[in-house]
């Protein structure tokens, strides 16, 4: 409880500290209140988690996406709410995340966005971010990797994953009226999804140090 409790900390300080990078990566092609409204989210979820007392890790997650729904404006709230939402099921009433659960837990998460977002991979999404990760993390996991290297590849994928929504046009949202005027710019929840990834990146290799 304790680590997923430093992980919602650790995702919750990435967001707030790039606020402005967010902010303004949205600017460019969409409303540009990304950084804002996703900070504005973990600020909320902050103060949920010192009043409230969540029994496992299902619970925590529940709570961070029902704070993101409420709060965040914008596509983003129900998307990332949706993902801890659907993430949360896959651990209800468990206490501790192995490498497995870490990957069914991405999957559901991913298959959260899909649904709410009816959005597919190439569309200059998060989706771009994240479905490389989630393949990254599989092919860690099946050559025998630990979490904290199954994450950093995931990290490394997302990376990627943010560099190929530069090459192509957008066809969701705001930036979709763009059309071929949105080559070139990096998709701003992309980038929130790597941001976050590496954070958990970060903080799993200190767990891994410290044991």
């Amino acid at each position: 409880m304790v680590n997923v409790i430093a992980a919602i900390e650790a995702l919750a300080d990435i967001i707030i500290a790039n606020k402005q990078k967010l902010t303004d990566l949205d600017a460019a092609i969409g409303d540009g209140d990304h950084g804002i409204n996703m900070a504005r989210g973990f600020e909320a979820v902050r103060v949920k988690l010192v009043t409230a007392n969540p029994m496992d890790i299902g619970a925590v997650l529940k709570l961070v996406g029902m704070t993101l729904i409420s709060t965040v404006g914008g596509a983003s709230g129900p998307l990332y709410g949706t993902a801890f939402m659907r993430a949360a099921a896959v651990v209800q009433g468990q206490a501790v995340i192995d490498t497995h659960t870490a990957a069914e837990m991405l999957k559901a998460a991913i298959g959260g966005i899909k649904d709410r977002g009816k959005a597919v991979r190439g569309e200059k999404t998060m989706l771009d971010a994240l479905e490389p990760a989630y393949e990254a993390f599989m092919q860690g996991m099946a050559d025998g990797a630990a979490l904290s290297t199954c994450l950093e590849l995931a990290t490394q994928a997302a990376g990627a994953g943010i560099e190929y929504t530069k090459t192509i046009i957008a066809t969701k949202g705001r930036a979709s009226y763009l059309g071929e005027r949105s080559i070139g710019h990096q998709d701003a929840g992309a980038t929130s999804c790597y941001l976050m990834l590496a954070a958990l990146t970060a903080l799993a290799k200190q767990h891994r140090q410290g044991d």
